[in-house]
C-alpha cells in the first residue's frame, strides 16, 4: 500500500518574508509599487497633527493598500477587511503586519472623499504615461445599483406626510383599544402579554412618525432638472428610485467612461438621479484633462437628448449618441424579434402588464378613415368626426385635428376600445401627421444620419465592446452588486475605489508588466 507525507495544516510559526508574497506582474506589486513611488498622498498626510501629542496614526498610503487590494477581492465589508489583515498573508505583507481595526477602516473610508479625485486624476495620469489611454474613443454608460437605502421609506413630502398621519391615527386608535380593555374588570395573562406588545407597537410608531415630521421640517421638497416633484428618502435623501430590468430599486446611478485603446477608465461619476441624460455632459465635462478636439464620445440611447446633442455641437466636441429607433433602421437586426421567445408574465419584469395589454387593443388613428381630398374622418364605429385644426402644431409638427359628436360618441359600445377614460372623457379626439415633413429636431436628424451611415455604424459599434466588458469587471468578478454607503459623496467614493482597481489592474497588466 502506498504512503505519503503527512499534510498538516495546524497553526504554525512560519519563516516567511513578507515583501516576497507580493509577485512581480501581479495585482498587488503594482497597486504597492503605484502607491509608494507614483502617488502624491500629502493631502491625505496633512489630516494628521500629531507630530508632537498624540497616538501614532497609520500611514495613509498602507491604508489606502488595503482597501484597494480588499476592493479587488471583493471585500466590501470593514470587518470582513480587519479579518484579511489579520489572517491573510498577502494582506499582512501590503500592509506591513499593520492590522487596522474596522472602525479605523471604516473611517478612512468615509472621510476620503475630498481627495478621492485627485488620487483618480493621478493614477488615470500613470496610465496615460504608461501608453494606455488612446484617445481614439470614450464609450459612456452607466449602471443602476441599490444603495443603503430602503425604497419602503420614500415618498414625496406630501405622501410621507399622509403616512404620519396614518402611523398617528393608528396610535390614537390603539390607546383608545387598550384604555377600553382597562375599563372592564377582570383580566387575564393573555390580555396582559397582549396588551405589553400594544405598547411595543405604540413605541414603534410614534418612534416613526417623529422621524418623518423631523425629515419633513428640516429638508426641502426634491425637484427634477425640470421641475418636476421626486420622492425624498428617509434613509439617504440624496438616493432615487430607480426602474430597472429586476424591478424598482432605491440606489444611484454609477456613469463611468472608458477609453477604447485598453479600457481604461478616464472619468467616473455616481449621481443620485435615473436619468442618463443629465449625466451625459457631466462626465464629459470630466474627461476634458485627457479629451483631445478629435476624441469620439459614444454613448447608448438613454443618453439622447436634443439638449444634450444640441450642447455637443455648439461645444464642437464629436459624438456618435444612439437613438430608441436605431437598431430599427439598421438592416442587419430586421430579422431579430423571430429570435425572442415570449417572455414569461411571472419571472420577466419586461412582460406587458395588464394595462399595457389592455391599451394596445385600443384604437389608434390607423384605424380611422381619413380622406384627405373631402376633409373627412370615419371612426370604426362608422361615426362622422368633425373637423376642428388643419394647421394644428405640436411639438413644430403640423398635423389635422378631428373630434368626435356627443351624439356620436356619447351612445356608442365602443367607448371602451376607443377612450383611455371613457367614464370622463365625452368624445374622442384624433390627428393626422402628414408624412415626410420635416423634424423640428435638428440635431437629432443631424445625429440621425451620422450613426446611420456606414461610417457611424462601424464607428458605434465598438462602443459595446468597450464599455460594457469593463462594467462586467467591476460588477461580476469584484463583486460589486450595491453601494453599502448613504450620501452622494460617500457612493462616490466608493465608486471610485472599484474605478480605481479596475485602472491599476490596467497598469499591472499592459503598464507595468512591459
Amino acid at each position: 500500500m502506498a504512503r505519503y507525507k503527512v499534510v498538516d495544516r495546524s497553526p504554525r510559526f512560519l519563516p516567511i518574508v513578507l515583501d516576497d508574497q507580493l509577485m512581480p506582474g501581479s495585482f498587488e506589486y503594482a497597486l504597492d509599487y503605484l502607491v509608494d513611488n507614483e502617488l502624491d498622498l500629502s493631502a491625505l498626510d496633512s489630516r494628521y497633527n500629531n507630530d508632537v501629542t498624540g497616538a501614532p496614526a497609520y500611514n495613509p498610503a498602507v491604508m489606502l493598500k488595503i482597501v484597494l487590494l480588499a476592493y479587488s477581492r471583493g471585500m466590501v465589508s470593514s470587518r470582513m477587511i480587519e479579518r484579511a489583515c489579520r489572517d491573510n498573508v498577502l494582506f499582512i505583507a501590503i500592509s506591513g503586519d499593520s492590522a487596522p481595526q474596522f472602525t479605523t477602516i471604516a473611517k478612512f473610508i468615509r472621510e476620503l472623499g475630498p481627495d478621492i479625485a485627485a488620487l483618480f486624476t493621478q493614477v488615470l495620469m500613470t496610465c496615460d504615461a504608461q501608453g494606455l489611454i488612446g484617445r481614439q474613443m470614450f464609450a459612456i454608460d452607466g449602471v443602476k445599483l441599490p444603495s443603503n437605502a430602503s425604497k419602503h421609506r420614500s415618498g414625496t413630502h406630501a405622501e410621507l406626510a399622509h403616512d404620519a398621519d396614518r402611523m398617528e391615527q393608528a396610535v390614537q386608535t390603539m390607546i383608545q383599544a387598550h384604555q377600553s380593555r382597562d375599563a372592564q374588570s377582570d383580566s387575564t395573562g393573555n390580555d396582559e402579554v397582549e396588551a405589553q406588545r400594544n405598547v411595543r407597537r405604540i413605541e414603534r410608531l410614534q418612534s416613526e412618525a417623529k422621524r418623518i415630521r423631523d425629515f419633513l421640517a428640516t429638508n426641502t421638497q426634491r425637484k427634477g432638472a425640470k421641475g418636476t416633484i421626486l420622492k425624498s428618502n428617509l434613509t439617504d435623501n440624496e438616493s432615487a428610485k430607480m426602474a430597472t430590468s429586476k424591478g424598482v430599486i432605491q440606489g444611484y446611478t454609477a456613469v463611468a467612461a472608458v477609453d477604447s485603446a485598453t479600457q481604461v477608465i478616464v472619468a467616473a461619476q455616481a449621481h443620485g438621479s435615473g436619468s442618463e441624460q443629465s449625466t451625459l455632459l457631466p462626465v464629459i465635462k470630466l474627461t476634458d484633462a485627457v479629451r483631445t478636439e478629435h476624441t469620439l464620445i459614444t454613448a447608448d440611447a438613454g443618453y439622447h437628448s436634443e439638449a444634450n446633442l444640441k450642447q455637443l455641437h455648439d461645444t464642437n466636441i464629436p459624438a456618435l449618441i444612439a437613438d430608441g429607433l436605431m437598431r430599427r433602421r439598421d438592416e442587419r437586426f430586421k430579422d431579430q424579434g423571430k429570435y425572442k421567445a415570449l417572455p414569461d408574465p411571472i419571472t420577466d419584469k419586461n412582460a406587458p402588464t395588464k394595462k399595457q395589454v389592455k391599451e394596445a387593443k385600443r384604437f389608434t388613428p390607423a384605424n380611422f378613415t381619413h380622406d384627405t381630398p373631402t376633409n373627412s374622418c370615419i371612426c370604426p364605429a362608422g361615426q362622422k368626426l368633425y373637423s376642428n385644426g388643419s394647421h394644428c402644431t405640436v411639438n413644430g409638427r403640423t398635423h389635422h385635428k378631428f373630434t368626435g359628436t356627443l351624439g356620436g360618441c356619447g351612445p356608442c359600445e365602443m367607448r371602451s376600445r376607443c377612450l383611455r377614460h371613457p367614464d370622463r372623457t365625452p368624445v374622442r379626439q384624433v390627428a393626422f401627421f402628414p408624412k415626410d415633413q420635416a423634424s423640428p429636431m435638428e440635431f437629432t436628424e443631424r445625429m440621425k444620419q451620422a450613426i446611420d451611415s456606414p461610417r457611424g455604424r462601424r464607428l458605434y459599434g465598438g462602443r459595446m465592446g468597450t464599455v460594457e466588458p469593463v462594467f462586467g469587471n467591476i460588477r461580476y468578478n469584484k463583486g460589486l452588486d450595491r453601494f453599502t454607503l448613504r450620501s452622494q459623496a460617500k457612493v462616490n467614493t466608493q465608486w471610485h475605489l472599484f474605478c480605481l482597481v479596475h485602472n491599476i489592474e490596467k497598469l499591472a497588466n499592459h503598464g507595468y508588466a512591459r
